[in-house]
């Protein structure tokens, strides 16, 4: 469907828990969070639900997310459900790969072809430093098994800190070098604990990798569900991408939405406008009611983030974990 500025909404992110099983620096605390029950997250049957009615609007691309989505018991059967309902193209997911490696099968059996995984380091001793928890081997076992699928799309995303993993951009970078992979550097945002850091920019990671492996060819087109710049370095079997969505602003492309846990539909990441789809669920709405709630709602997607401005009632006030990666 078209928003009130002629953009495409057809892409959606949808998160399926707020746990996670990784603690890291610019997202949770060192102890952990107090968790939504359960009942007060969607059940499975009310996000197949959606997904239907979301269709039918014109989302035809849907992520899973979380908190960490495969930390949530029958994530695969939920991915395979969805990937049948009659309009979604694709269902993908982003992880932290901790338990990639024992569920990729079941993964790749309901059709899941797309899998990003968060890694910031290859480091282990930094690892544990960002993530608070030794599992950087897991993670690892999890890409190697994800790479082993025929057809399966795998990219690695790197939060760039300053200050706490600069030594390892090249490293990463060089994944992408050695395997067909796309290794993307993805802008922190300056939400909840995302605050307390400072991200590095594009144009200083580029230049950092350009004179480690040369010049780069700028590449057209898309190679994703939502915008972002990616580039060819010399002799890379795969491609260095960037999603710099504060400092290279890309929101006249935005095509996407996002569905919290908990069952808001947010609008754009910054503000808290959106709709408390669960409560209509809940409520009793039929499909045509919830359709015809989610057309006038998406249909006033804001313009822009404003993430440089002061903070504002508006403003999003929820950490990232409650909010859906």
């Amino acid at each position: 469907m078209l928003d009130q500025y002629g953009r495409t909404i057809d892409y959606i992110r949808i998160s399926v828990t707020d746990r996670c099983n990784l603690r890291c620096v610019y997202c949770m605390p060192e102890k952990g969070v107090e968790q939504v029950g359960h009942t007060d997250i969607l059940s499975y049957a009310e996000i197949v639900r959606l997904c239907g009615i979301f269709a039918r609007l014109g989302i035809r691309h849907i992520k899973l997310t979380g908190g960490e989505p495969l930390v949530r018991k029958g994530l695969p059967g939920l991915a395979g459900e969805i990937r049948s309902v009659p309009g979604i193209e694709d269902v993908t997911l982003t992880t932290n790969g901790v338990l990639l490696g024992e569920q990729m099968e079941a993964l790749y059996e309901a059709g899941v072809r797309s899998v990003n995984v968060s890694l910031d380091t290859l480091d282990a001793d930094m690892f544990q430093t960002i993530t608070r928890r030794p599992l950087l081997d897991r993670v690892l076992d999890g890409i190697r098994a994800c790479a082993a699928y025929p057809g399966v799309r795998l990219k690695i995303n790197c939060v760039p800190l300053k200050g706490v993993n600069e030594d390892q951009w090249a490293r990463m970078a060089e994944i992408a070098r050695d395997y067909a992979v796309d290794v993307r550097f993805i802008e922190l945002m300056p939400i909840g604990f995302g605050k307390q850091y400072c991200g590095e920019t594009q144009e200083s990671i580029q230049k950092r990798l350009t004179e480690i492996y040369g010049e780069p060819e700028a590449l057209a087109g898309h190679f994703g569900n939502g915008p972002g710049a990616y580039l060819a370095y010399p002799g890379f079997a795969g491609r260095i991408g960037f999603i710099s969505a504060v400092s290279h602003k890309f929101c006249s492309q935005c095509n996407r939405v996002r569905l919290t846990a908990e069952g808001y539909l947010k609008l754009c990441l910054q503000y808290t406008d959106g709709v408390d789809l669960r409560g209509l669920l809940r409520d009793g709405r039929s499909d045509r009611e919830i359709f015809l709630t989610l057309q006038e709602v998406i249909g006033r997607k804001p313009r822009e983030h404003q993430f440089a401005a002061a903070a504002g009632e508006r403003f999003e006030q929820h950490e990232m974990y409650r909010i859906g990666g």
